[in-house]
């Protein structure tokens, strides 16, 4: 049963304000061994929300690296979330483009369980199979 939200937080789980560096990669051949950086500015337990300079697509796979110390809900996100060599594995829902030219990207979590579904594997499986950069493994 779907729960509706209304009020000014309608999602199910509360987004925390919280804005640190993020190195990222954009999983797909072409793209997987460029190490990126770009900034968090919110993160709940099954999303964050970024501001990166690269184009990304609806439903493009992210790896994720941040400071997840500082937060007591990264130990919940750590639980369920799918993470590989430190960082966490995301879908992109949502991408707008901001006035400086960079995006606004909105990522969903991959859970241990969504890891096996068709639609997501194609795409993980560049992180799986030793796809690496010079220096860092993704």
């Amino acid at each position: 049963m779907v729960t509706e939200f209304s009020g000014i937080e309608r999602r199910k789980f509360v987004r925390l304000d919280y804005s640190t560096p993020l190195a990222y990669k954009i999983c797909s051949k072409d793209t997987v061994s460029k190490l990126l950086n770009g900034y968090t500015s919110n993160v709940s337990q099954t999303g964050i929300h970024c501001l990166i300079k690269n184009k990304v697509e609806n439903d493009d796979i992210l790896w994720l690296s941040f400071d997840r110390s500082v937060l007591d809900i990264c130990q919940e996100i750590e639980k369920d979330c799918l993470i590989y060599q430190s960082g966490i594995i995301g879908k992109v829902v949502r991408v707008e483009h901001t006035s400086d030219g960079s995006y606004g990207v909105g990522l969903q979590f991959i859970t241990r369980q969504e890891k096996n579904q068709s639609h997501i594997y194609s795409k993980v499986y560049f992180l799986e199979h030793g796809i690496q950069t010079k220096n860092e493994e993704c």
